[in-house]
């Protein structure tokens, strides 16, 4: 297998939060077989809490792949946290701004260097009151065509035990299970080689999720809702903590 070369940032963050998430939380971890140890791929996974970039991360990491996440551009403000995600290579991500591509273009361009980009299609923590996925963002159908590099459905439970959505109470104790599922790659084959327009991403965008929704009925053993949670149509605002107004920048 190979990885990305690690910078002194990355390297400080494995070292100092592996040893803790391995010590802090018992892991469920399956289907690691259907990861490309090389080249260039698209991982998405499910968002159900603050604390699963990190149970992501390590998941991706303990499997030869070193992630690059697009993060929201308000992580990079915060002092210390903004210098470990910039030191590390990580993409921000500016919503709803003039330099919103950029972000795409960065992961474009990692993709083609055979890096593993790490995108959650939902763009933000799932509210839907089940914690399935709700309906998607574009941008990982949008990285996954321009590249066609593999699109791996990562679907993943238990953070929200840690750290319920849009909580600021950790609860590590007793030690919880992290449960990852990597299913085989998502079939886009048919989207290729045709004009990129909206509906034809919102269909890929919606296969993707399918493939999250499937994994996570197998899962938890349950049926997702027939209609997927679209917050738009429920009247809340597309990012950041529904019960509370909604400010640039949240997730």
């Amino acid at each position: 297998m190979t990885r990305r070369r690690l910078g002194p940032w990355f390297r400080f963050a494995v070292m100092v939060l592996r040893p803790l998430l391995r010590a802090l939380t018992r892991r469920d971890w399956r289907g690691a077989e259907n990861l490309p140890r090389s080249g260039g791929v698209v991982a998405v996974t499910n968002h159900i809490s603050y604390f699963d970039p990190l149970a992501f991360a390590h998941f991706l990491y303990d499997n030869g792949r070193t992630p690059r996440f697009l993060a929201k551009s308000a992580l990079f403000d915060i002092f210390f946290v903004g210098r470990l995600l910039r030191g590390a290579g990580q993409i921000p991500v500016f919503r709803e701004s003039v330099t919103a591509g950029s972000a795409y273009a960065a992961a474009v361009d990692a993709v083609r260097r055979g890096e593993c980009v790490a995108i959650y299609p939902e763009a933000t923590v799932t509210r839907d009151p089940g914690l399935w996925p709700m309906v998607g963002k574009t941008g990982a159908a949008r990285v996954a065509l321009a590249t066609r590099a593999p699109v791996i459905p990562i679907t993943q439970w238990g953070a929200q035990d840690v750290l319920a959505p849009y909580s600021k109470k950790v609860r590590l104790l007793p030690r919880k299970t992290m449960h990852f599922v990597a299913g085989p790659p998502v079939d886009l084959s048919e989207f290729y080689d045709r004009p990129v327009t909206t509906p034809l991403l919102r269909e890929a965008t919606s296969r993707i999720i399918s493939a999250l929704t499937t994994q996570l009925e197998q899962m938890r053993g349950e049926s997702a809702p027939t209609e997927r949670f679209d917050s738009r149509r429920a009247g809340l605002p597309t990012t950041g903590d529904p019960n509370r107004p909604a400010r640039r920048g949240q997730a």
